[in-house]
């Protein structure tokens, strides 16, 4: 079973639960100011805290923060769109915020690139020989006052030998173990991320 460890980020400003054996790659290597970066040391996941730019009109409806999302999406994924595939989208609660604070969650696949487009470098065909697939766990929490959208992303690479190929089809529900471990770490983000600060978004 997973331990878990409370996490201050952004200075304290926020908190949340992250799994213990995450570390916090600004000590390895600068990380952007309004971003928080954590990867797993036993493996290939990392979490992602990024703190945006609120896109799209005001208030909140189905149309408004779902098209927010997909914006998010593709400047996540960039020139990757063409290879994503979203499976699910719902609306996400987190128990220590407000209730009418939107937010959703997505999960996703991006495949990688074909190693005989030929466009890509030597090391673009090796990772994607390597890389199965990366799963994308996107949530997205919409701060309307603070006009800022709060970006909570967990990448999931599939790394070819390191995961059991037949426990994962996304088509029929099977979501595999890495996938499920992520969820996992998404469901305790949403059960203990806090804000402390909120003067953080006047500041990033």
């Amino acid at each position: 079973m997973t331990s878990y460890k409370s996490t201050p980020l952004y200075g304290g400003a926020l908190i949340c639960d992250l799994p213990a054996s995450f570390a916090d790659v600004s000590a390895i290597r600068q990380v952007p100011d309004n971003e928080e970066v954590y990867i797993d040391k036993d493996g290939f996941t990392s979490i992602i805290f990024d703190i945006a730019e609120r896109v799209g009109g005001p208030g909140s409806s189905a149309e408004i923060d779902g098209s927010a999302l997909t914006t998010h999406l593709e400047d996540l994924v960039g020139d990757d769109l063409d290879r994503v595939k979203v499976w699910n989208t719902t609306p996400t609660l987190f128990s220590r915020l407000d209730e009418d604070i939107p937010a959703y969650t997505l999960i996703a696949t991006v495949s990688p690139h074909k190693p005989d487009s030929g466009s890509g470098s030597s090391s673009d065909e090796r990772s994607g020989a390597k890389t199965d697939f990366t799963a994308i766990i996107l949530t997205l929490v919409r701060l309307e006052r603070e006009k800022t959208d709060l970006l909570i992303t967990i990448n999931v690479p599939h790394i070819k030998g390191e995961y059991d190929e037949e426990d994962v089809d996304l088509q029929l529900g099977k979501q595999g173990k890495l996938i499920g471990d992520a969820v996992d770490y998404a469901a305790k983000i949403w059960e203990t991320f806090k804000v402390k600060d909120w003067g953080l978004f006047n500041e990033v």
